[in-house]
């Protein structure tokens, strides 16, 4: 192996200990805070732009995941394939645009979103945690708190997204994300946020299993469809919470 990606390992299990340590009373309030969704009424959203919401996607409908995360998808940022480059990244920057999105979700006052920005300086991850909390719903924010810090929001409030949150995740990503250098090379490489935030977000999973089990509650986790028995089992969750799940093919 080079000695830039043993460099580079060793910078991510460094910022893997960091999340341990430093990450813990956060991820207490957040599981606090979907345990008593999960427990009462209340429904969980997530969303993200670009790599955020390919990076909010490990916990949505997967094997070993809460059943009960919806994901919020907007045209052009829900993936990586919106082209010519760029295009995205303006998208992201538009006013407006998460109203209409958080008018069209099923999400009302009380439930959870869950919202993932690196740097959370753009429209789009602000607006969506700003009007969130104005309408009454508990927001979670995944981002690299001192990369938000170090930028000046693309948004006329003069907030970054963080901000908004009842609840901060710091994935530790640096301003401008990637960490390795080298002589000769004006542009760092090898970003980290990639591996951080998915971290944080199981992190936050696994601390909301705990603090259910600790009250009595069973989790609604998700099994892997390709072990026996999984698509029987999940069937049996999601008839259970059907209420709660708007990602099903309609009955």
């Amino acid at each position: 192996m080079s000695s830039f990606a043993n460099l580079y390992i060793e910078k991510i299990i460094d910022l893997l200990n960091n999340i341990s340590i430093e990450e813990e009373g956060n991820f207490k309030a957040a599981a606090n805070i979907l345990a008593d969704a999960i427990e009462g009424d209340g429904r969980i959203f997530a969303c993200g732009n670009s790599h955020s919401a390919t990076t909010m996607q490990d916990i949505y409908t997967r094997a070993g995941g809460l059943a009960l995360i919806n994901a919020i998808f907007i045209p052009g940022l829900e993936a990586l394939h919106t082209t010519p480059i760029g295009l995205g990244s303006k998208i992201e920057r538009l006013q407006g645009y998460a109203e209409i999105a958080l008018d069209y979700a099923p999400i009302r006052k009380g439930d959870v979103l869950i919202v993932v920005s690196v740097s959370g300086r753009n429209a789009v991850s602000i607006e969506f945690a700003e009007i969130a909390k104005k309408r009454g719903i508990k927001v979670i924010a995944v981002t690299g708190l001192s990369y938000s810090k170090s930028v000046k929001p693309r948004h006329p409030d003069g907030k970054n997204m963080f901000e908004y949150a009842d609840v901060i995740l710091d994935n530790k990503a640096v301003a401008g994300d990637a960490i390795l250098e080298a002589e000769g090379m004006k542009q760092k490489f090898c970003p980290v946020s990639g591996i951080t935030s998915t971290a944080v977000l199981q992190c936050m999973v696994a601390a909301t299993v705990e603090e259910l089990l600790a009250r009595g509650t069973t989790p609604p986790i998700f099994m892997a469809a390709n072990v026996d028995g999984g698509e029987e089992y999940n069937e049996k969750i999601l008839a259970e919470n059907r209420k709660r799940i708007f990602y099903l093919k309609p009955e």
